[in-house]
C-alpha cells in the first residue's frame, strides 16, 4: 500500500484539513487517491449513499478525492452520548453504546480485525490512501490499546508526517516532547513535519524551520499559513470554534442553541456564505439577545440536551421569541424538542426505559425513542400545503432514533419522495420542524427560509445563492494554496519510495 498518514501533535491542529487538500492535490494529478480514519469520535457524521454513517471529515475528504465516501473510509464512528458513554457505528451501523473503559476491554479486538479489512478494500481499489490519526500519538495511558495513530500506521506500513498548530503555542516543545515519547519503531516512521496556522510573514520561521531540522533530524515539509474561513466542513466540536470565529455583522441575526451534545453542526456552514447573515452560538440565556430566527440543531442525547436548555431557561426565552412572532426551526433532534412530549420508551435515548419529559409544546407532537436509528438519504420537495414551490427538489439525510407523531392536524413541511409526509409547518413557516440534515445546504430553501425574515424586518429579498458553485472551487483554492507551501516533490516521493531499498 502507498499513502501518508497525517497524525498530530494535539486535535485539532489541523489534520482534517491538510487530508483534505492532499486528497484534492493527488486528486488534480490523477491519482487514485482515498481518505481513511480508522476510528472517528464526533457527533458531526455523514451518511453515504448506501444510507450508512461515517464521520463528516472523511466524506468530505471523499469529496475532495473525487471518489465515492464509504464506510471503508472511516469504518468505526463514536458518536459521544453522555460525558462517560459513546455509541459505536461498525461499518455504518449502530451495534451498541459502552462506556471508555467498556470499549478498551471488549471491542480493541473487533475494531482491529475491521481496520485491517478496510486498509485490504482500499489498498485494492486505490493507489494512495491519505490516513489521518486522531489526538496525538503519544497518550501514554492509552498507547497500549489504540486504534488510530501509529497502531494503523503499522497495518498499513507507510509513513507519518506529523502536524504542529504553531497558532496556539509552544510548537517547538509539542514536536520534540512528541517525538521523545514516541517508540523507538514509531520514531523511524516519522518522516516529516508540518508547521500549521501560521499568522504573518512566513520568512521569519526560517530560522524555526532550521532549529528543528537540526535538532530533530526530521524535514520539515511545510509551514502553512492560517487559513481563514476556509469552509470546509468540520469534524469535532472543537471545530465550531475556528469555523465560526469571525462572526459577519449581518443584518439577519439568527441564534443557535448550542446544545452539550450538539451533532451535525455542519448543517449551520452555508450561512457563512450569506453576507447579510449572523451565525451566533447561545448557550446561556444571558447570550441570548434579540435575534431574527432561532435553529435548535441536532443532538446525540435529545432529552439531556432539552433538559439543559430548561435549566438555563433558555426555553422561556424561545417562547417568548415565538410569541412575539420569531422564527424558530429545528432540525432532528431539535425538531423533537419543540414538541409537546418526548417518550424514551426503549430506554435509547437516556437509557431509562419510559422515561418522559415535557418538550417546549411550540409543535403539537409526540416523540417516542425506539432502539432502531433511521439512517437514511433523503429526497423531497415542499408539500403541497406549505405553497411552496411545488416543483422544487430537497436533498439530505435522516440520522435519528425516535418517530414524532401529531396529537392534532398539523400541516407537513415535506413530501418525500416515497409519498410519506414529513416535518411540520406552522404560521406560514414561522415554526418549521424536520429530520431532514444538510436542509439549507439546498440553495434554493435557504433563500426561500431568509426572505422570509428580510420581508418582516422589511428589508429586500434577494436572489439564490449557489453555494454548490462553491463546493468544489474551495477544493481546488485549498488544494492550491497548501501546495504552493508543501515541499511537494520530497512529499510525493515519500509516498511512493517509502519501504524500497
Amino acid at each position: 500500500m502507498k499513502g501518508l498518514m497525517i497524525q498530530g501533535t494535539a486535535s485539532d491542529v489541523g489534520k482534517s484539513l491538510i487530508v483534505t487538500a492532499l486528497c484534492r492535490i493527488l486528486s488534480n494529478e490523477g491519482v487514485r487517491v482515498t481518505p481513511f480514519k480508522s476510528q472517528n469520535m464526533s457527533n458531526n457524521s455523514y451518511v453515504t449513499r448506501e444510507g450508512k454513517e461515517i464521520g463528516r471529515a472523511q466524506g468530505i475528504q471523499a469529496e475532495a478525492a473525487r471518489t465515492e465516501p464509504s464506510v471503508w473510509m472511516n469504518p468505526i464512528l463514536l458518536k459521544p452520548r453522555s460525558e462517560q458513554d459513546a455509541e459505536i457505528v461498525y461499518l455504518g451501523k449502530a451495534i451498541d453504546t459502552l462506556s471508555g473503559r467498556g470499549y478498551r476491554d471488549h471491542f480493541y479486538e473487533k475494531g482491529l480485525a475491521v481496520i485491517k479489512e478496510s486498509l485490504q478494500h482500499l489498498a485494492d481499489k486505490y493507489d494512495v490512501v491519505v490516513i489521518e490519526g486522531a489526538g496525538s500519538p503519544v497518550e501514554i495511558n492509552l498507547k497500549d490499546r489504540e486504534l488510530v495513530n501509529m497502531k494503523v500506521a503499522e497495518l498499513a506500513d507507510i509513513p507519518v508526517v506529523l502536524v504542529a498548530d504553531i497558532d496556539r503555542g509552544g510548537v517547538f516543545a509539542s514536536i520534540v516532547g512528541t517525538l521523545e515519547l514516541l517508540d523507538p519503531n514509531e520514531r523511524e516512521r516519522i518522516v516529516g513535519v508540518i508547521i500549521n496556522k501560521f499568522r504573518g510573514d512566513l520568512s521569519l520561521f526560517e530560522d524555526g524551520v532550521q532549529w528543528i531540522e537540526e535538532k530533530t533530524g526530521v524535514p520539515v515539509l511545510g509551514v502553512l499559513p492560517f487559513v481563514e474561513n476556509h469552509m470546509i466542513d468540520g469534524e469535532d466540536s472543537l471545530s465550531i470554534r475556528t469555523q465560526f470565529a469571525y462572526p459577519k455583522k449581518g443584518t439577519l441575526d439568527i441564534a443557535v442553541i448550542h446544545l452539550p451534545f450538539i451533532s451535525n453542526y455542519s448543517d449551520l456552514e452555508p450561512f457563512l456564505f450569506e453576507e447579510d447573515v449572523t451565525i451566533r452560538w447561545v448557550k446561556h440565556a444571558s447570550e441570548f439577545g434579540q435575534p431574527d430566527a432561532i435553529i435548535i440543531p441536532g443532538t446525540k442525547s435529545t432529552i439531556r440536551d432539552l433538559q439543559n436548555l430548561q435549566d438555563k431557561q433558555l426555553d422561556i426565552l424561545i417562547k417568548k421569541h415565538v410569541a412575539n412572532g420569531g422564527f424558530i426551526l429545528g432540525i432532528c433532534g431539535g425538531y423533537q424538542i419543540l414538541g409537546e412530549e418526548l417518550i424514551d420508551k426503549s430506554g435509547s435515548d437516556t437509557n431509562i426505559p419510559n422515561f418522559h419529559a415535557k418538550g417546549l409544546s411550540l409543535i403539537p407532537a409526540t416523540t417516542t425513542f425506539y432502539q432502531d436509528k433511521e439512517t437514511n438519504p433523503v429526497n423531497a420537495q415542499y408539500h403541497q400545503a406549505t405553497g411552496l414551490p411545488a416543483h422544487q427538489r430537497l436533498e439530505g439525510y435522516e440520522i435519528h432514533l425516535g418517530k414524532t407523531t401529531f396529537s392534532n392536524e398539523a400541516k407537513p413541511f415535506l413530501t418525500l419522495a416515497n409519498g410519506d409526509d414529513e416535518g411540520y409547518f406552522g404560521n406560514d413557516g414561522q415554526i418549521i420542524g424536520t429530520y431532514l440534515h444538510h436542509l439549507f445546504h439546498n440553495d434554493e430553501w435557504r433563500n426561500q427560509w431568509l426572505n422570509m425574515i428580510r420581508k418582516k424586518k422589511a428589508l429586500p429579498v434577494q436572489g439564490v445563492k449557489s453555494i454548490s458553485v462553491y463546493k468544489d472551487k474551495r477544493f481546488d483554492i485549498l488544494a492550491d494554496e497548501m501546495k504552493s507551501h508543501f515541499r511537494w516533490d520530497l512529499m510525493k516521493k515519500l509516498i511512493h519510495q517509502w519501504g524500497t531499498k
